[in-house]
């Protein structure tokens, strides 16, 4: 009698440390994906495993698990570690975990855990396994001991039902009680085709095939790379080696006449060939690789067709489909399908052997096998739940898998949903009715006349501009979706997937579906049912997201992908997933997680209340108490709000040395930045009222700085063009003249608008200019999240636009309505109505409660429109809380703002008043010299403006530059930079080269100040920001945000814009108290640095009005004159009547009689 085959398997290595896996072992403790332990898992495949080490941990406390023997336990062979092995051990270990009637030993092939197959092109960025890994090592060593037990590297190489057995390539016999097999499937290789087998050919399906494909490109740079196959792994393949970025092209070769052609007719095939072809892909089409042509060392030297055309190439990547890994089963007498392969399943996944079941992509179901994960997971679902649920339970069947998928391949959303080829191969299924009786064909007339045509119609949608295409199939009588295809906007597929699956009869006409599609927005998910699939990648429900947030085990919507694993496929459901976590949590009363910044932990709001409570003055004490990194330089996301907050309660002049290295430029330098490095100036035009005597100086101010001055959309005046050494004696003028600054630079209150009201209008109802001035007046200087704006009508014609503002009134017979969270601008919202018929008393109190409460609870950046939105309970709540006193608030919100408002002072008088708030204007720190005009300017309707920005940005290696030599200059004293939490920055000039010298935390560092992206010569002025847990210190292009490391290795490197690069320069403070900077010589400096020669010229760039200048040249419209010239015979003219004024005189006459 031959003895008991050995219950622990044979030695497989686990690939990190070498060890083996048994049931003797004891746990191996490690941290998963990461040695400093910093990346988390979220890919775990099933909601309730994702707590089994809890749940085990818990039981075991609690002694609720089964005791049950070892000998009494069934043990269940799991041959396969892939996608869909993992989902069958982890739903049996959910389901038997308080049971404990099984014990699984699972064989991997593969070195590896199991991994996201679906997630392999990420691969190619981060290049670790463990970051694909579905669950880490931990998890399967928390399990019940004995439970389960892993091996990798290991193959199974026999079948031995009549002993129940299996053999691995080591010659160990592993017994079970039960067997699965989900050995998958392999990727096909045309061993047909001459030259598969040489060096350069490789399949795309396991992490070694990657790892050699990226090992062999590199040998191979600048050739061309090849794949064949334009289905759904080709088109991923094709991705993944252009992002290798070692070949020259990537080629995809289809035999069909489109790609995606199991998911897509031609049209929308086509319409992804454009897409894919424009992201930079030689997609050919019809073509056969006939030959691969090697060289004497059979390596790859290119294919020839079988059309005959011959194409070069040194890889080729063969992504043509998959076979499923039967051999195991036909080598055991198991039966397999003999079209196709595959071990055929009947309904409960068992096989034609007692006990041996088959699962995923190796199973046979009538026929047919499914190359999809979805259909594996549910397979693996009703496999686990029948072995332990269906003793109490009507046993599980698998039955027809909705086949339906939802991806972005290569950018390009594409998704197929039900039959959706109904139309070309007929119906599978007529909802509603019995399945149709076969009818006798008439043979004659199919070959005269065609086959009849399938009984569906189709609706298509083709839009070739937006790339848009949408074909949805119906019944004839247009009462039932049948199933369709989109590319582009895919956001229907959510519900209309179920209505294919449900088979409902639709409540609306079937072109309801297409044009509904087109709404602004995503949808919410409300109208959803609970056992809607939201991710079919892992089968996950509506209300798997729903109950895993509302029982408390999901607090974020990293939680929610961890527990539930939906978006963790392909992704594309996370929108949804992210809309119905939000509203679930704020069903609940929860706030979802918002934080600032990696460096707070908190949101706004919550910062807000925390310094506003703990009374914190400084960045340096909101670090301290409130951040991650208490010794943090923060950065450019998290300054500017901090600054806000601090400005929003206690009003301190922005410019002081705590509070200065917090501003954004606008801020730090009161005026706004202009794309020439100029600023402009806009002085406070008060409900657009204005004298004439403020006119004549405002005139002035711009005649003498030769600044370009326009009437903005907020009734006031702007002067463009203000050099930034110029600031303070244009304001000089300005504040002289009794002008004050308009906090056209700020996040706060901008302009109240008015019209005239019953000042001048015949129609007028109430005094809308006064109102609008006691207005301004009250909040001019108050800081919010964002910049907010009014508006006061005098009656229900709304020539001021009240309704589009921040806070508008309208003028009625008793007194004004109010209305709330309006605003222009990129998506524009129409205000809300907050209280009617308001006396004028009683506005201000009203107006103070909701901007004090918007200023408490918007997120950062976040205008009043998106905040009303985004407010639990819209308007009425707002009423509750402004009018009624829901919160009882009311008192605390008009009080902070009459504090704020108290503390009112004009920030340019202030700054003018302080020598040392004045030198900071100045342009170099270690210079009295200027340069100007680093755009050249450009003469346009008698004004000056800088000439266009090019379009391309300067990518010269300015990081790399090889200087012939580099000696220590002596550049700035050391006390001109400031010791400040949040940094200090100074900008320098030697030759003609500017530079920007910092000082962080006691440390110096030194860089060109121009910024490559649009050649601006800013960056001194930018804001600095840091990571001290991954030692990087970086500077914040004020422009555009292009963020410039500063220090390390990687010092003059551009995070978020890899085509450019600045130059670093070593800095050290030496005992005489100046700080050396390590230079070339100015010569040379300049040649590569200089201003001069970034400076952009009128001729780089097109005037975009030429043409139409031409056409509206030859229609010579009547009465048209210059811009500048009179329409009097003897008119003076602009600038003849402006010098005679000027000049004292006024056409002879002693000057003008005031």
């Amino acid at each position: 009698m031959d003895t008991e085959p050995a219950a622990i398997i044979t030695q497989g290595l686990d690939p990190k440390s070498g060890t083996s896996h048994s049931e003797s072992e004891s746990p191996v403790h490690g941290t998963w994906g990461s040695k400093d332990g910093n990346i988390s898992n979220s890919e775990w495949n099933d909601p309730e495993a994702n707590k089994l080490p809890e749940k085990v941990k818990e039981l075991e406390e609690k002694g609720e698990i089964n005791d049950t023997p070892q000998q009494a336990r069934k043990k269940v062979v799991v041959v396969g570690l892939g996608m869909v092995g993992i989902a069958f051990i982890e739903k049996l270990m959910k389901y038997d975990v308080k049971r404990r009637e099984y014990d699984i030993v699972v064989i991997g092939e593969e070195p590896h855990l199991a991994y996201n197959r679906v997630g392999l092109t990420s691969f190619f960025q981060h290049r670790q396994v463990e970051n694909l890994y579905l669950n880490p090592k931990e998890w399967y060593l928390s399990m019940p001991e004995g439970s389960l037990n892993y091996h990798l590297n290991t193959l199974v190489t026999e079948i031995n039902p009549a002993n129940k057995n299996v053999k691995t390539s080591s010659g160990e016999t592993v017994s079970y009680d039960l067997l699965v097999l989900a050995s998958g499937s392999d990727a096909l290789l045309p061993r047909h085709t001459p030259g598969h087998d040489a060096e350069g050919v490789f399949v795309y399906r396991t992490i070694d095939d990657l790892q050699r494909l990226i090992e062999f490109s590199a040998t191979r740079k600048g050739t061309a790379g090849a794949v064949v196959g334009g289905g759904l792994l080709g088109l991923e393949a094709a991705h993944a080696m252009m992002d290798l970025e070692n070949f020259a092209q990537v080629k995809l070769i289809e035999r069909n006449r489109w790609v995606l052609s199991r998911q897509l007719d031609g049209d929308a095939g086509s319409m992804v060939v454009e897409q894919v072809r424009a992201m930079g892909l030689d997609v050919m089409l019809s073509k056969r690789v006939g030959k691969i042509l090697t060289t004497e060392k059979n390596a790859v030297r290119g294919v020839v067709f079988e059309d005959g055309e011959e194409m070069e190439c040194s890889c080729i990547c063969f992504a043509i489909g998959i076979k499923a890994r039967d051999e195991l089963a036909r080598k055991a007498s198991i039966k397999c399908a003999d079209r196709g392969g595959g071990i055929i399943v009947n309904d409960d996944l068992s096989t034609s052997a007692s006990d041996v079941y088959a699962i995923g992509e190796c199973a046979s179901w009538e026929n047919q096998t499914f190359g999809l994960i979805a259909p594996g997971v549910e397979m693996a679902d009703v496999l686990a739940f029948n072995l332990t649920q269906a003793k109490a339970h009507a046993p599980r069947k698998f039955k027809r898998p909705d086949l339906s998928t939802k991806l972005k391949l290569l950018g390009v959303e594409v998704a197929s949903f039900g039959d959706f080829f109904a139309d070309r191969d007929g119906p599978k299924d007529m909802p509603g009715r019995q399945k149709p009786v076969k009818k006798e064909v008439d043979k004659v007339k199919n070959l005269t006349s065609g086959p009849a045509a399938p009984p569906v119609k189709a609706l298509v949608y083709k839009d070739p501009f937006q790339q848009v295409y949408k074909k949805y199939l119906f019944t004839m009588d247009g009462k039932y979706l049948l199933g369709g295809m989109m590319i582009g906007d895919t956001k229907d597929y959510i519900k209309l997937a179920p209505m294919v699956k449900n088979q409902k009869p639709l409540e609306i006409p079937p072109a309801e579906l297409i044009i509904g599609a087109s709404k602004g927005g995503d949808d919410d998910g409300s109208d959803l049912s609970g056992d809607t699939q939201i991710c079919s990648c892992h089968n996950v429900t509506k209300d798997d997201v729903v109950n895993a947030v509302k029982d408390g085990t999901c607090k974020s919507i990293g939680d929610v992908k961890s527990c539930t694993k939906a978006g963790t496929g392909c992704g594309g459901c996370m929108p949804l997933v992210q809309t119905i976590f939000n509203k679930t949590m704020a069903s609940m009363g929860n706030e979802v997680k918002n934080h600032l910044c990696p460096h707070f932990e908190y949101s706004r709001a919550d910062l807000f209340n925390i310094i506003y409570v703990k009374g914190l003055k400084d960045f340096d004490a909101v670090m301290r108490e409130c951040g991650r990194e208490p010794e943090s330089a923060g950065c450019e996301a998290c300054k500017p709000a901090i600054g806000s907050i601090i400005a929003s309660l206690f009003n301190k002049h922005l410019l002081d040395v705590e509070r200065r290295g917090l501003q954004e430029t606008n801020d730090r330098f009161l005026a706004n930045i202009q794309r020439n490095g100029t600023f402009s100036v806009v002085p406070r035009v008060s409900g657009g009222e204005i004298t004439p005597e403020k006119l004549i100086i405002i005139g002035t101010v711009a005649k003498k700085y030769n600044l370009y001055t326009k009437i903005t959309g907020g009734q006031r005046i702007d002067m463009f063009g203000a050099r930034k050494q110029d600031l303070p004696d244009i304001w000089q003028e300005l504040v002289d003249g009794g002008m004050e600054s308009g906090h056209a630079y700020a996040k706060s209150l901008r302009t109240v608008k008015s019209c005239v009201g019953t000042t001048w209008c015949r129609f007028g109802i109430g005094d809308s200019v006064g109102m609008a001035v006691r207005l301004e007046e009250r909040y001019k200087s108050i800081r919010g999240p964002h910049k907010f704006k009014g508006g006061v009508s005098g009656c229900v014609r709304e020539c001021a636009e009240a309704q589009n503002k921040d806070f508008g009134l309208i003028a009625t017979e008793k007194g004004f309505n109010i209305f709330v969270g309006g605003n222009g601008g990129a998506k524009p919202r129409h205000s809300e109505l907050l209280a009617k018929d308001v006396p004028p008393d009683d506005v201000v109190p009203i107006l103070d409660r909701y901007l004090s409460f918007y200023i408490r609870t918007a997120d950062k950046l976040q205008r009043t429109a998106r905040w009303m939105e985004n407010l639990p309970g819209g308007i009425k709540y707002l009423q509750e809380v402004i009018l009624e006193d829901k919160l009882g608030i009311c008192a605390d919100l008009e009080k902070q703002m009459e504090d704020l408002v108290g503390s009112f002072f004009c920030e340019w008088t202030e700054v003018l008043k302080d020598p040392k708030k004045k030198a900071w204007f100045n342009q170099f720190a270690n210079t009295s010299e200027n340069i100007i005009d680093t755009i050249e300017p450009t003469q346009e309707r008698g004004q000056e403006r800088p000439s266009y920005w090019p379009k391309d940005s300067v990518t010269e290696d300015f990081r790399g530059h090889k200087w012939t030599e580099l000696s220590w200059q002596p550049m700035l004293k050391a006390e001109e930079l400031k010791d400040a939490p949040t940094g200090d920055s100074k900008a320098l000039k030697r030759g003609d080269t500017q530079l920007a010298i910092f000082k962080v935390r006691g440390k110096y560092y030194c860089t060109q100040q121009m910024c490559p992206h649009k050649r601006a010569f800013v960056l001194s002025d930018g804001l600095i920001g840091d990571d001290i847990k991954n030692n990087k210190l970086w500077v914040s292009c004020p422009n555009h945000k292009r963020n410039f490391e500063l220090s390390g290795e990687q010092a003059g490197r551009c995070a978020n814009d890899e085509s450019v690069n600045i130059a670093t320069f070593p800095v050290e403070e030496r005992d005489d108290g100046w700080l050396y900077v390590k230079l070339p010589s100015v010569e040379e400096l300049d040649s590569v640095l200089g201003t001069e020669k970034f400076k952009i010229k009128k001729s780089e760039t097109e005037d975009p009005f030429v043409a139409l200048d031409k056409k509206l040249e030859r229609m010579k419209l009547k009465g048209r004159k210059g811009m500048q010239v009179s329409h009097l015979d003897n008119g003076l003219g602009e600038k003849g009547k402006a010098s005679m004024i000027l000049a004292g005189g006024e056409r002879g006459a002693g000057g003008l009689d005031w």
